[in-house]
């Protein structure tokens, strides 16, 4: 049997420290890993590097022999907490001397544990104390989690069905260790090399720096090499006489030829009047090309006869508005007719595209000036050149038309991946992605033998000879190539903010959105969204990359795993239905799959992304919405259970839960949550909760909408194995444990300085720690008690604890009271929200269906009194709260007087009593909060109940009467 100690992280966390890092590093940009290559939803280093520190060392108490007192275990917690408040400082990502602090703490802890399981059966194998154990994440994804476990001394093994994640994890943590401390092989950094770079060989070449100047070498001639060959199809423009004549304020540049950045193009469709059928109207959602102050330009259509033309100007337009709108009448495929003015509805418009009718046309160019944009109007001559672009290769794998993430379900005419690309765009891309072969050959060419081991093995089968360094040239290379399609299609669009002109890349959501005007991006141009600017990023990420540790990466269904035996594991599954990974990662993975087949032909052998065996709700996959949710469910319940099997015994796994909060009927028409079925897989997989952290991970204010909005935190689930003997409890003997064990669990996490918003969802674990380590919990009648039980019981024990008189509270007030003590009625973020809404049992659907809060723009806001409407019937809502009934007093009391809220009383019965106690609660925090005006409502309201509830007595019948004296009816 192992012999476990408590770790850190099942006892307190620094969430202010932890959540502060990870929402600064959410705009870190140059050398993040993140910028390697787009993944959806990655977790921020600051959070999994704490995560895994606290989940490998040891909390004080479980080390008495060391720290005998609680004031010892205290001061000795804060010292690590200390030390966490600097490990998740993005600074300190690659200092060598916190790392090392990190993991002499890590390495102290692990020989305690070596020291406890010198008799263990497996000892030799398990718990060598010279050998750290490895690290596994089964659903890697992006590899933020895989990588901070490396940086911390582990050798760290990433695995994932999607191709995509494994390139990233590849290139994250297998490459660089192979190749760590090498000098470039590129023959400009030789001594005596032709850019006089005698110097670079002898340096100290650090971690993957070598690698990393290797791909910029090979990744600039990439660039000079494509425009010889394309360079024809991206012109310049020459500023004419003709041109200064109608446009004076282009007068400095006459003569000159201004290198393009982008050309703006305008879908058409035939005009719907019968008489203009045989003329393409633009669909432009705005004509506005810049609204920087003092430097405005737009485009402006000049209708003549049955055609128009468009030019540009600069200056603010008369018609505003009208410039903004363009030919956009309002949300979705609604527009005007340019010529005729007739009216083109989504109907119309999806008709004509579907038809294959819908064509384009260009409607400005977009040059680099000196230090400015320079927008000139369309020029013939490069129309037809953009129409000479006949791409040799195209992408002919049909897009899923069934998936809710792509363009294509929208009915827009995109049916094959090609069809999100212009032909000279599909010219660009494949041949970067072709000259990627090239540059492994020549770098094989460059590679000094000597310098390499005798190795002839290929990247894919694990070679670190010459030949593999030239292929790991080649994935970083191939990355470049992706990142720019990003920025290299036709659904891009033209940013023309005052602080934005430039194109914009495709995701900036979770989707692919349709795009009515568009910007195509010239990859050999000095601004953003060129090839050279986006390999850059690539070649930050590597130089930031160390190497120290080994690392693996591999394409494996989470559901078969085998390599988590043995090893610490953290992970972050799929996003239940939030994210179509396997569909939107598609996008890349044609143009990987054409840079890189040859060279990893095992991960890239399919033409498209496996999808089947993909764990997320994608009801197109399955009959219905339903059946997808099992699939889902079942398949994690499978995945978690070969984790609760194989992970190292003497660490607790840590899960990243990050779910939309959303309800569901089961029987007897009882509501469940996510969280709650969630939960209950993790449990029936084997486990045993330990703790729930909540962790704010995503960055807020992103492109999406309000649901998605709730991945703006994530709660880290601790989980141990739980024992096979677990004994039965009765439910009596559960509300006896919790009541013993959650009030100094409560002290711990109050001693970590855990925000009053965040208490709740944390005191989660120590809850479900009491519940999951039995086989079951039964009711006086024998039957099982839920997950969902246990949370109520958890948070009515909980709330016993910090307010006692909050006791008898629905869900929903629970949360609203938690939720008003942190922000009062002003507005807060979605995503916080639904973290304390998992913690309370309830949702933030549910809560808005009840009518106590307003949910819109990813913000939160509880509704004033003054807000709520005046024709309430609590005898016919379904989902009626204290907290209504309080506010809904108030609005009575400030509107109507004390006989309107006599009146609501009389409809409250006893529930009016339990309001009065919300009442005395909400004053109390909003005089302590110096919240005056909330104050002297609920004062009010109290000072005027022995009134109100005389009122309401005159009117109220004998048996309510006694309910609301607090007697017992007959």
């Amino acid at each position: 049997m192992t012999v476990t100690r408590k770790k850190l992280i099942e006892v307190a966390l620094p969430l202010d420290a932890i959540n502060a890092a990870s929402a600064r590093e959410k705009s870190i940009r140059h050398g993040h890993p993140s910028t390697l290559h787009l993944w959806w939803a990655r977790r921020p280093l600051a959070a999994a590097r704490a995560v895994i520190f606290a989940q490998m060392v040891d909390d004080p108490s479980a080390c008495p022999e060391e720290f005998p007192t609680e004031a010892d275990q205290e001061k000795e917690r804060q010292r690590l907490f200390r030390l966490i408040g600097e490990l998740v400082k993005w600074e300190n990502t690659t200092n060598e001397a916190v790392l090392e602090r990190a993991r002499k703490e890590i390495r102290r802890s692990w020989r305690r544990t070596c020291a406890d399981n010198r008799d263990h059966p497996r000892a030799d194998e398990l718990f060598d104390p010279d050998k750290l154990p490895a690290f596994h994440d089964p659903f890697a994804g992006g590899g933020s989690l895989p990588l901070e476990a490396q940086r911390l001394g582990m050798e760290a093994h990433a695995s994932d069905l999607n191709p995509v994640a494994v390139l990233i994890n590849k290139a994250m943590i297998e490459i660089p260790p192979k190749f760590a401390g090498r000098p470039p092989v590129n023959p400009e950094s030789r001594p005596g090399g032709s850019s006089g770079k005698e110097s670079l060989i002898e340096r100290d070449w650090m971690g993957a720096e070598g690698l990393a100047e290797d791909v910029r070498y090979y990744g600039q001639w990439m660039r000079d090499e494509a425009e010889k060959r394309i360079g024809h199809l991206y012109p310049k423009v020459e500023v004419t006489s003709e041109m200064v004549r109608e446009r004076p304020d282009l007068k400095q540049y006459e003569g000159r030829k201004l290198t393009i950045i982008a050309w703006l193009w305008a879908r058409t469709v035939k005009s719907p009047n019968p008489a203009f059928a045989d003329v393409d109207v633009p669909l432009a959602s705005t004509f506005m090309l810049s609204t920087k102050k003092g430097k405005e330009a737009y485009v402006e259509p000049v209708i003549e006869g049955r055609t128009y033309r468009f030019t540009v100007k600069v200056g603010i337009p008369q018609d505003l508005d009208g410039a903004k709108r363009g030919t956009k009448l309002s949300r979705g495929a609604n527009f005007r007719c340019l010529v005729t003015g007739v009216v083109m509805n989504d109907t119309y418009i999806k008709a004509e595209s579907m038809a294959g009718r819908m064509s384009e046309r260009l409607m400005a160019i977009v040059a680099e000036g000196d230090r400015e944009r320079v927008y000139i109007a369309p020029i013939v001559e490069h129309e037809q050149i953009a129409d000479k672009a006949v791409p040799t290769w195209r992408p002919e794998q049909p897009m899923n038309r069934d998936s809710r993430d792509l363009v294509s379900g929208r009915g827009y005419g995109f049916f094959t991946w090609a069809d999100l690309f212009t032909p000279r765009q599909l010219v660009a891309l494949s041949t970067f992605a072709e000259l990627v072969t090239e540059v492994i050959e020549r770098a094989k060419n460059d590679v000094v033998v000597d310098g390499f081991p005798e190795d002839p093995r290929p990247l894919c089968d694990g070679g670190i000879g010459g030949a593999a360094y030239a292929q790991a040239v080649g994935l970083y290379l191939a990355f470049g190539v992706s990142r720019s399609a990003d920025f290299w299609s036709n659904l891009c669009i033209w940013a023309n903010q005052p602080k934005n002109e430039l194109v914009t890349h495709l995701f900036g959501r979770q989707a692919i959105p349709m795009a009515w005007d568009y910007a195509e991006a010239n990859p050999f141009s000095n601004s953003g969204g060129n090839f050279e600017k986006n390999l850059s990023f690539v070649a930050k990420c590597i130089d930031k990359l160390n190497g120290s540790f080994s690392g693996f990466s591999k394409q494996l269904d989470a559901t078969a795993n085998r390599v988590s035996d043995g090893k610490i594991v953290s992970t972050d599954p799929p996003y239940y239905d939030n994210i179509g990974y396997g569909d939107l990662s598609d996008y890349f993975y044609i143009w990987l799959r054409l840079s890189m087949r040859s060279t990893l032909p095992d991960v890239l052998a399919t033409l498209a992304v496996p999808k089947i065996e993909e764990l997320v709700v994608t009801p197109y996959r399955h009959s219905n919405k339903k059946e997808a949710e099992g699939f889902f469910l079942d398949g994690m319940v499978q995945a978690m259970h070969q984790l609760a099997k194989q992970a190292h015994p003497g660490f607790p796994v840590t899960i990243y839960y990050a779910f939309k909060q959303s309800e569901k009927k089961g029987d007897l028409g009882r509501v469940s949550t996510g969280w709650e079925i969630f939960l209950d897989a993790i449990i029936r997989a084997g486990f045993a909760i330990t703790g729930t952290w909540p962790v704010r991970t995503e960055r807020q204010g992103r492109m999406v909408g309000n649901a998605t909005n709730a991945l703006a935190s994530s709660v880290v689930l601790v989980c141990r194995k739980r024992i096979k003997d677990a004994p039965l409890a009765t439910r009596r003997e559960f509300v006896a444990a919790l009541g013993d064990e959650i009030p100094g669990a409560l002290a711990h996490l109050q001693g970590g300085n855990v925000a009053p918003v965040d208490l709740a969802q944390a005191s989660i674990g120590p809850g479900m720690a009491v519940f999951s380590r039995y086989a079951k919990v039964l009711d006086a009648q024998g039957q099982e008690v839920t997950v969902g039980e246990a949370l109520a019981m958890i948070n009515q024990t909980l709330d016993e604890v910090l307010a006692e008189q909050e006791g008898e509270f629905d869900a929903d007030t629970r949360w609203a009271l938690a939720w008003f003590e942190q922000e009062g009625f002003a507005e807060g973020e979605y995503g916080v929200a639904e973290t304390l809404s998992k913690a309370k049992n309830t949702s933030i659907d549910g809560i808005v269906e009840g009518g106590i809060l307003a949910s819109r723009g990813g913000k939160v806001r509880l509704l004033r009194p003054k807000e709520l409407t005046g024709d309430w019937d609590p005898t016919s809502d379904a989902r009626i709260t204290v907290w209504e009934a309080v506010h809904y007093l108030v609005h009575a009391l400030e509107s109507g007087g004390e006989l309107a809220a006599a009146g609501l009383i009389h409809q409250l019965g006893g529930l009016a009593e339990t309001a009065r106690e919300l009442a005395y609660r909400l004053y109390t925090i909003c005089e302590r909060k110096n919240r005056a005006e909330e104050a002297r409502s609920y004062n009010g309201l109290v000072q005027s109940w022995p009134e109100i509830a005389r009122l309401a007595r005159e009117r109220a019948p004998v048996e309510q009467l006694r309910f609301l004296e607090g007697q017992t009816p007959n």
